[in-house]
């Protein structure tokens, strides 16, 4: 599966490294990378934290809803990570399905519990980390299948063997093979598995995301990215895979 109008939107809950592997797979690509909070801080002129504090979610959503549309309204091949409540809104699902190449970022909840510690500094964690992180996961999983292309597991993997699985799943070649180009070990765990280095005013993307009630997701087999780099089908994505390296 080559990525669709040179764009790239990866989506998957806090803790399952969109951030750190956007920007490997847009340097991977040659590509430019963003990130959906630091263009929400760019508009409002203010942290995610003080978005937060001053609105609430309603405050967040909105901004967030608007620089989803921004970014992909222009032309261009774009590597566009997103934030764990991306899909909460219906209509960033139906923007997020005509973006190009959807990868869902998966977790178990025992690796996203681990990832995302005690939930220090991210308010809809405080009290149990662990219970908040299962019922948001959860409550989102329909979402993320209604707008993923293909999805890859993060579990048990390094950062580089995760950008990998993405790059196998795109259809796009990797250059781990005898280190020629494209984005080194190093340079892809300079920003460590867990995205909270790169959070906003020390609030992860768990602490602005809000739950909701699943809505059910239609659409064909989606293409599955399991934990030995394979693809096999699986259901409720958006297209059906095909098999081998896509």
């Amino acid at each position: 599966m080559a990525a669709d109008a040179g764009r790239v939107v990866l989506v998957g809950m806090a803790g399952t490294g969109k951030t750190t592997t956007g920007r490997a797979l847009a340097e991977e690509l040659g590509w430019p990378h963003q990130d959906l909070d630091d263009l929400v801080e760019a508009a409002a002129g203010a942290t995610v934290a003080a978005i937060w504090a001053a609105g609430g979610e309603p405050a967040f959503r909105d901004l967030e809803r608007r620089a989803l549309r921004d970014a992909l309204g222009h032309g261009g091949p774009l590597v566009l990570s997103t934030g764990g409540g991306v899909v909460v809104d219906g209509g960033n699902r139906a923007l997020l399905r005509g973006a190009g190449t959807v990868v869902w970022l998966r977790a178990t909840d025992a690796t996203l519990a681990a990832r995302v510690g005690d939930g220090s500094g991210r308010p809809l964690l405080a009290g149990d980390a662990a219970g908040a992180v299962a019922r948001l996961s959860a409550e989102r999983r329909r979402w993320y299948e209604d707008v993923a292309d293909v999805a890859v597991d993060v579990d048990d993997r390094t950062p580089r063997q995760v950008l990998d699985a993405v790059l196998a799943a795109i259809g796009a070649p990797s250059a781990t093979a005898g280190d020629a180009g494209g984005a080194s070990e190093a340079a892809v765990d300079a920003g460590g598995v867990s995205e909270a280095a790169v959070d906003a005013g020390g609030v992860s993307e768990a602490a602005v995301d809000a739950g909701g009630v699943s809505a059910a997701a239609g659409g064909a087999a989606q293409a599955e990215v399991g934990a030995g780099g394979g693809t096999t089908a699986g259901g409720g994505g958006r297209r059906a895979a095909s098999g081998g390296r896509r």
